[in-house]
């Protein structure tokens, strides 16, 4: 039982037109396209939103940290300034003032003679053995007793 065409249709029915209760192919062709070209675009764009964070990694972990975080603020606000800062700190190399102010600390209190349990720094302390056997003393600074 051949199916009758309506009187409004043309003669000749494009391919993609298909008999009523019929498989459509062209739809689903187009949702399978459509749901990978999503997943391909959306991959592609987290994978250039984490590109600071990658490229940070090659720098300190602070500098890193702050990368980090900056492209989550970007990530979450959609406010992309924080993404570019982000990526101008991740290719700035911070210069480390930390390690010669240290250099200088610990030479100053070599100098004078200071140890490290008076400075607080754990660094300073000398690998001598400490002698268990001498009792601790029980005066203060100014030699009276507690």
């Amino acid at each position: 039982m051949a199916q009758s065409v309506h009187p409004a249709a043309i003669e000749h029915l494009p391919v993609f037109v298909t008999e009523p209760g019929q498989t459509d192919y062209l739809f689903y062709a187009v949702a399978i396209f459509l749901l990978i070209g999503v997943l391909v675009i959306g991959n592609l764009y987290f994978q250039l939103h984490a590109f600071p964070e990658r490229r940070a990694h090659r720098t300190s972990k602070v500098q890193m940290e702050i990368v980090a975080v900056l492209a989550l603020i970007s990530l979450f606000t959609h406010n992309h300034i924080f993404w570019i800062a982000g990526l101008l700190l991740a290719f700035i190399q911070i210069p480390d003032f930390s390690s010669p102010l240290y250099s200088i600390a610990q030479s100053l209190a070599k100098l004078s003679g200071r140890d490290a349990e008076t400075t607080g720094d754990p660094a300073l302390v000398s690998e001598e053995p400490v002698n268990a056997a001498e009792p601790a003393s029980k005066t203060d600074t100014h030699g009276e007793g507690i």
